[in-house]
């Protein structure tokens, strides 16, 4: 009976730490192309550490006087929130608008790779810098409806731009990953924006999309990553697919990629570079051999990397 009873209890602890084990593999499986796009998702909030930013485990202060309204609501949704960062006295400052990444699925406004070096960097400079959240996959919002989201912010920003200092006529939308592909939308098909109240913006920033042309990526060998948000609607994926958008309103697009992805993300910004050109609009591809995530958190630290954002943005504005 000791012998049986003993027997039950070894099997019951096998059991209750073999399951989680091989949840753990499954997930670690299907979630191997997804992890090359979530880089950007740190673990710490930027208002649990506000003050300071990080490279290779050195700090660095925020600009004196800096301050953080956090929390602003743009929508009814919970997800539809902005942070709001704030250079000391500022008077009719130009605006990054930032975009997070996340697979379209998750991801946050205030984790460290998407704001901290930005913030310290632009803030420095005299910018305000705002980081948007938007519904996700789990809510509901496929990409289009996720692409109005952050348009919707924008035009709140553009509107309450004046009451914090800034200039609402000089704002360049930035985002990564996801996000890159939901203001890359908004850059090459602008009625997307003008439809939920934005007016005119200077240019965009796309930080390592690999989602450019939509339609191409679906319809080859692709990481399950993108089989959520885009389905198996041609109709959806032509509607999200910024070559098939591609307008002649188009905004200036700078378009930074990763080239040491195996999926070349480079590749499909190049293919968008040249339609853009073959109908007179700007369109640039900076390689840097940075992975998906130091895309994003490096930027706003010393060096060509952040150089060559500044001086587009600088070229862009009037």
């Amino acid at each position: 009976m000791r012998i049986i009873l003993a027997f039950c209890i070894l099997a019951a602890t096998l059991l209750s730490t073999a399951a989680p084990a091989e949840t753990l593999r499954e997930r670690l499986q299907n979630r191997r192309g997804e992890a090359q796009q979530q880089g950007d998702q740190g673990s710490a909030s930027l208002r649990e550490r506000l003050g300071s930013r990080t490279r290779g485990g050195d700090t660095a202060d925020l600009p004196a006087g800096a301050l953080l309204q956090k929390d602003i609501a743009y929508g009814a949704h919970a997800k539809q929130k902005i942070d709001v960062y704030l250079p000391a006295s500022p008077q009719n400052a130009p605006i990054i608008f930032m975009v997070h990444g996340g697979g379209w699925n998750r991801g946050d406004k205030n984790n460290p790779g998407v704001v901290n070096n930005k913030a310290a960097h632009w803030l420095a400079k005299g910018y305000i810098l705002v980081s948007a959240n938007y519904r996700m996959i789990g809510d509901g919002a496929d990409p289009y409806v996720q692409a109005q989201d952050v348009a919707r912010a924008l035009a709140y920003v553009q509107a309450q731009a004046a009451k914090w200092g800034g200039d609402a006529a000089r704002i360049v939308t930035m985002g990564h990953s996801a996000g890159a592909h939901l203001v890359g939308l908004l850059a090459v098909q602008p009625k997307i924006a003008f439809d939920q109240g934005a007016q005119p913006w200077r240019g965009t920033v796309m930080l390592d999309s690999g989602a450019v042309d939509v339609e191409a990526l679906m319809r080859a060998p692709h990481a399950k990553l993108y089989d959520k948000p885009f389905g198996e609607d041609p109709a959806l994926w032509r509607q999200t697919s910024l070559t098939a958008q591609l307008s002649d309103q188009a905004v200036p697009l700078l378009m930074v990629c990763s080239a040491t992805r195996k999926d070349k993300p480079c590749a499909q910004a190049e293919g968008l570079a040249k339609l853009m050109a073959g109908r007179g609009l700007r369109g640039i591809v900076h390689p840097e051999n940075l992975n998906h995530g130091e895309i994003n958190a490096n930027l706003g630290t010393a060096g060509n990397y952040t150089d060559t954002v500044d001086r587009f943005i600088t070229s862009v504005m009037p």
